[in-house]
């Protein structure tokens, strides 16, 4: 409610529900009288889910920065779900349960690889045959195409790089994570880190601050890959790949990089316990 306060001068929920409701009407009778029946792309999915003064300022800049594709190229499941809420609570998620370990994800990892053989800078590729020969089983979480030495041609995927600075101020920005959605801001956004366990006072008994700021790039050889360019030749050429992955009696696939899918943190720990239940 905050936001929409902010862009149109709102104070009730069905205020804001009246404005956003009669800008999807009005993109809805768009598309009819264009004969489209159905969304064909992210920008028409996200502007008869919200309208066009939210998808313009909150959703298309910073898409396209994540994607580096269109809206209009890119495909409508993307955002097919996509929560508003009418309410004055800034949280981002309703979860009953949101935060991060304390010390972060390294200590969580670490406690649940302990008494575990972990062996890091090893290339699966290089000896294939070796580390195949270990175990009855691989839990494999890289590029599915890479698995199978891009035999059907390669899959694409996104990256991202982090420009880090050191600030002689105790605080920056107020909080972990700001988002930048303009589309001339290079950046998808800025985490302030000293803010993941430092409240109140704490903030400020340390005068310096370190930020990154994140940068998302098309993935290239040598670069890390992070996540899936879900299109439909992209897709279309992952299920040639899954029709193999399927057939793997030894092998299996999780993972953002190795299911060629999206995932937040609490869904995939979700794939994974379900995977295993």
């Amino acid at each position: 409610m905050n936001t929409f306060y902010q862009m149109w001068g709102v104070v009730t929920p069905a205020e804001a529900k009246a404005k956003i409701d009669t800008q999807r009407q009005s993109v809805a009778e768009i598309l009819s009288a264009q004969g489209v029946s159905a969304p064909r792309n992210l920008e028409e999915q996200a502007l008869l889910l919200v309208g066009r003064d939210i998808y313009e300022m909150l959703i298309k800049g910073y898409t396209e920065k994540q994607w580096g594709r269109p809206c209009s190229e890119l495909p409508a499941f993307i955002i097919r779900r996509l929560p508003v809420r009418f309410s004055y609570d800034n949280n981002y998620f309703n979860d009953a349960y949101q935060g991060v370990p304390i010390g972060g994800y390294n200590k969580l990892t670490e406690a649940l690889l302990d008494g575990i053989e972990c062996r890091t800078s090893e290339d699966f590729f290089t000896r294939r045959e070796y580390w195949e020969s270990l175990a009855d089983k691989i839990v494999f979480t890289g590029k599915i195409d890479e698995f199978y030495n891009y035999c059907y041609g390669k899959l694409e995927y996104r990256t991202v790089s982090f420009e880090e600075e050191i600030l002689d101020m105790p605080n920056y920005q107020g909080c972990t994570q700001v988002n930048y959605t303009e589309a001339h801001v290079p950046y998808t956004r800025i985490i302030e880190h000293k803010h993941f366990e430092s409240f109140g006072d704490e903030v400020y008994a340390n005068p310096v601050t370190v930020i990154s700021r994140e940068y998302s790039t098309e993935w290239k050889e040598g670069s890390e890959p992070f996540y899936p360019v879900n299109d439909a030749r992209n897709n279309a050429l992952y299920l040639q790949y899954k029709e193999l992955a399927d057939k793997e009696k030894n092998v299996i696939f999780g993972g953002r990089l190795a299911e060629y899918k999206y995932y937040d943190m609490a869904p995939v720990i979700e794939r994974v316990l379900g995977l295993f239940a």
